[in-house]
């Protein structure tokens, strides 16, 4: 009969993600994860099976959470126009820096790395990216001034806008300084304009 697991496994997901966070996928060694999620290695690969399917596992978990809060906040419709949606994004992305979190997005960082080489890692990204994407398409139809946009069109800015996302949280855990950081978020506040 097998034993029952000893630990949780939402915890152990948490603790992983915020591994993987701090040291990327490559980064992250088996002592790393073990030491951050408090298991074995027998634990480890027993509920997870390799580190790959634990990082997606992870991915699958900021997807839930941190992703998923952004589409909402890109939707709220206590925020009538959809361009001040997108620039709260942004701005909080930026705060988030000055508040001494250099982490940046961990879709992002894995999208920079592993994505590159993993098809599996690549989909996992492309699907939690998307949903940033189609949330911002979705603040543009909310926009004054972009809502009669053509449909191509806005596909189109939500495409950049998200491009702008990814560079700003990549050069933010690049540790890139302030300066360009907010220039970044300020170029997106003159595309909005």
């Amino acid at each position: 009969m097998a034993r029952p697991r000893s630990f949780d496994t939402d915890d152990a997901l948490e603790k992983a993600m915020h591994v993987f966070w701090a040291h990327g996928y490559e980064g992250a060694s088996l002592p790393d994860l073990l030491d951050g999620m408090g298991l074995t290695r027998g634990s480890l690969y027993k509920a997870f099976t390799d580190k790959k399917s634990l990082f997606l596992k992870v991915l699958e978990r900021y997807e839930g959470e941190a992703v998923r809060a952004g589409v909402a906040m890109l939707r709220d419709p206590s925020i009538p126009n959809g361009a001040e949606r997108i620039m709260s994004m942004f701005q909080g992305s930026y705060q988030n820096v000055l508040n001494g979190d250099s982490r940046g997005c961990l879709l992002c960082t894995a999208a920079a790395g592993p994505s590159t080489y993993d098809d599996e890692i690549a989909q996992a990204v492309s699907r939690g990216l998307g949903a940033l994407r189609d949330g911002i398409h979705t603040a543009l139809g909310a926009s004054p001034k972009h809502a009669t946009l053509t449909p191509a069109d806005r596909s189109a800015l939500a495409d950049m806008i998200i491009a702008q996302y990814v560079g700003l949280r990549t050069m933010a855990r690049a540790r890139i300084d302030n300066d360009t950081l907010h220039n970044i978020v300020r170029s997106v506040g003159v595309m909005l304009a």
